[in-house]
């Protein structure tokens, strides 16, 4: 059962607190410091689990799931439609904790290496949402708290099937080895179906299944554009190719530097500057190391304002400081 909110105390305030901030600061430090996603939101579900067991000895009852759990009957309240998102970062064992994580580190890892990082955790977003509204939808009276990221292990699954399906990726699928991500995905899918009709368990198989459902449905129009063509078929994405294919797929994003929105009024280092960028500005690296360069030579041509060298998915452009509709180029 859940907790209502008049009987929220200051120190369960604090506990929350505590929770919310080792739960987000994983994510945040692996979005800026570049680094992957999906490890961050291992170690996101990792932290959050052991504060939400440290929590749960000091004050005598499972807090941060009474506060954060999905509870489908209190599904419309406006108060409490965070849990669809809160409910995947609360367990309810070590055992489903690392169970989730497996799945999360071991498909979401080189899934993101296909999406890019900024696409895949919106695909992870919507395995959440869509394992909890498909599980709220299905238990609409059901006051019992459901938790867990398996919804949104699931939609990684999904998202791998619709869009890479003869990726190779280690699993453990009866051995621990490399198998088809079509493999894993349909068998693991087969079986959620399976058991969910007579499951007498306290394991949430429809989450699982609709997790699964709507990122296998939204993923190709989220994928595209991504690091990697959709389809691609190289070895898989920890294999060479599959890094010629990313490193390809951020060339063919360049801008266009034949024209500039200058118009040919840089004079002095500025317009030198540009000659070699127009020269040498083929690679990735290249290019932006001569934009950034750039940025400190030249103005703003709208405002005269500063501008600065914005990298964004891989990509670098010039942007202005004082507003980003003045210029972005190339």
């Amino acid at each position: 059962m859940g907790l209502v909110w008049s009987e929220v105390t200051t120190t369960y305030w604090f506990y929350a607190a505590i929770w919310l901030i080792a739960a987000l600061s994983p994510l945040v430090h692996a979005w800026v410091k570049r680094t992957p996603m999906a490890l961050g939101i291992g170690v996101s579900i990792i932290l959050a689990w052991l504060i939400q067991s440290i929590i749960e000895w000091n004050v005598g009852f499972d807090l941060m799931r009474a506060l954060g759990a999905l509870l489908p009957a209190w599904g419309l309240e406006s108060t409490e439609l965070h849990r669809y998102i809160t409910a995947a970062w609360l367990h309810a064992s070590t055992i489903h904790v690392l169970g989730n994580i497996l799945v999360i580190i071991l498909v979401g890892v080189p899934l993101e290496q296909r999406l890019g990082r900024g696409r895949f955790l919106l695909i992870y977003l919507i395995g959440v949402l869509g394992g909890n509204i498909g599980w709220t939808l299905a238990n609409w009276d059901s006051t019992i708290p459901c938790v867990g990221a398996s919804g949104a292990a699931f939609g990684l699954l999904g998202c791998y099937l619709a869009c890479w399906p003869q990726d190779e990726i280690e699993f453990p699928l009866i051995l621990i080895r490399k198998w088809p991500v079509a493999w894993i995905a349909l068998f693991k899918f087969a079986l959620e179906v399976m058991q969910y009709p007579n499951s007498t368990s306290n394991v949430a198989h429809l989450a699982h299944i609709t997790g699964f459902i709507a990122c296998y449905v939204l993923a190709k129009p989220i994928a595209k554009g991504g690091l990697v063509p959709i389809g691609m078929v190289d070895g898989g994405p920890s294999s060479k190719g599959g890094l010629d294919a990313q490193h390809k797929a951020l060339k063919s994003r360049m801008g266009n530097l034949s024209s500039d929105p200058w118009d040919g009024d840089l004079k002095g280092p500025a317009a030198r500057t540009l000659e070699r960028l127009r020269e040498e500005g083929d690679e990735i690296e290249t290019r932006q190391a001569w934009l950034e360069q750039l940025a400190e030579q030249a103005q703003c041509p709208v405002c005269q304002g500063e501008i600065e060298a914005v990298e964004m998915a891989g990509i670098t452009q010039l942007k202005c400081k004082s507003s980003k509709g003045h210029i972005e180029w190339p």
